[in-house]
């Protein structure tokens, strides 16, 4: 197949994949939640009238404890199977804790100092997880890890690469959020917690996973793009790169602190961008084209990203002969691009119900600016 032909070792393919307690699971998930999936859309094409709208909201309630339950059920799995490395783990693990704090705080009371307090939590967790993973690295155990040697790593490259990425994301993010003037609220928060878990959830239901990590997933990032489409896509990068320190617990390929920033939150962070399109008033009437254009849009950054740390961090598994950049290229879109393709095409037919997108305008709604003034009339002339 074209996967297994760009790679020296072969991907796998989970959804008939059985030889682990945690491959068992998440293949008797991957079928059920495929099952309960048809079932529901069936269910909504019979359903018509006064029940529909009560049927969808118990849905809603279902699906999130479910992908609640399957979150928890598989990451147990991981860390019961892969074992944890503490340089990495504890870091994360505060970080998370510094999130999750941070919320609560905004969720009490949303002011200056509750703000301050909630940047100088994120950010001190942040750093400190990223000098860990520097200790991590310079120690060579990252390298023994992944079967490769820090002479092989062009941390320099890195570097730079992670620095013009913040830049660019932050860039992205304020030019395409201009209008989202309100801060974090109770529904903000409520719903952000909501959409991380449930594509938490269906991002270990994957198709395929590639050797050197990767994964094509059944339409992982969906939640994600209805919440930057809700919210606008400052709050939904944000809730990317909570998705992408979570992703880091999940499939740890950590070499590099660089590389860290770029494969997970960086990387993920682009998914936020899936809004940018949802006040472009020229395209109200297609809002399935609306999510699908940020949805190229997201998909194509997190390439970027991908791209670049398959470049600098990975490139002693380019075959040899090959050059480095059309390795990574060839690699990373082996798997990004299906993924976001199997994203797209599943948001795109969510917001061709006309009930879902009134459902989620509630959140994006811009008030009209007040009508000018006319014109004072010119008196006339004596």
């Amino acid at each position: 197949m074209l996967l297994n032909s760009l790679l020296a070792d072969p991907a796998e393919w989970y959804p008939i994949l059985f030889d682990s307690p945690m491959n068992i699971a998440r293949g008797i998930c991957f079928w059920a939640t495929i099952a309960l999936a048809l079932v529901f859309l069936i269910c909504v094409l019979l359903i018509r009238g006064k029940k529909r709208a009560p049927f969808l909201k118990a849905s809603l309630i279902f699906f999130v404890v479910y992908a609640c339950a399957v979150g928890i059920t598989l990451l147990t799995f991981t860390f019961l199977e892969d074992g944890i490395t503490l340089t990495l783990f504890a870091p994360l693990v505060s970080l998370i804790g510094a999130i999750a704090v941070s919320a609560v705080l905004l969720f009490v009371k949303r002011c200056a100092v509750t703000y301050a307090i909630s940047g100088v939590l994120i950010a001190g967790a942040l750093v400190a997880s990223l000098v860990c993973m520097g200790i991590y690295y310079e120690s060579g155990d990252a390298a023994d890890m992944n079967g490769t040697t820090n002479d092989d790593v062009e941390s320099v490259a890195l570097y730079i690469s992670a620095a013009v990425a913040i830049v660019a994301v932050l860039a992205a993010t304020f030019l395409t959020g201009k209008g989202d003037k309100k801060g974090f609220d109770t529904k903000a928060i409520s719903y952000a917690a909501v959409c991380i878990a449930m594509s938490f959830a269906l991002s270990y239901l994957r198709i395929v996973k590639m050797p050197q990590g990767g994964s094509i997933t059944i339409a992982s990032l969906v939640p994600l793009m209805i919440y930057s489409y809700m919210f606008g896509t400052r709050k939904g990068v944000f809730a990317g790169f909570i998705y992408g320190i979570l992703q880091a617990f999940q499939d740890p390929y950590i070499l590099h602190p660089a590389q860290f920033l770029l494969d997970y939150p960086l990387a993920f962070m682009c998914i936020g961008l899936a809004g940018c399109f949802a006040k472009v008033k020229a395209l109200d009437k297609v809002p399935q084209v609306q999510i699908a254009l940020g949805g190229v849009v997201a998909g194509l950054s997190r390439f970027v990203m991908h791209f670049l740390s398959g470049m600098f961090a990975f490139g002693m598994w380019a075959p040899e002969g090959q050059p480095v950049w059309l390795y990574s290229l060839t690699y990373q879109a082996g798997y990004v691009l299906p993924d976001i393709a199997i994203a797209i095409v599943a948001a795109a037919i969510l917001f061709s119900s006309r009930a879902f997108v009134k459902q989620v305008r509630r959140f994006n709604t811009v008030k009209p600016a007040a009508a000018p003034a006319e014109q004072a009339a010119v008196p006339p002339q004596a």
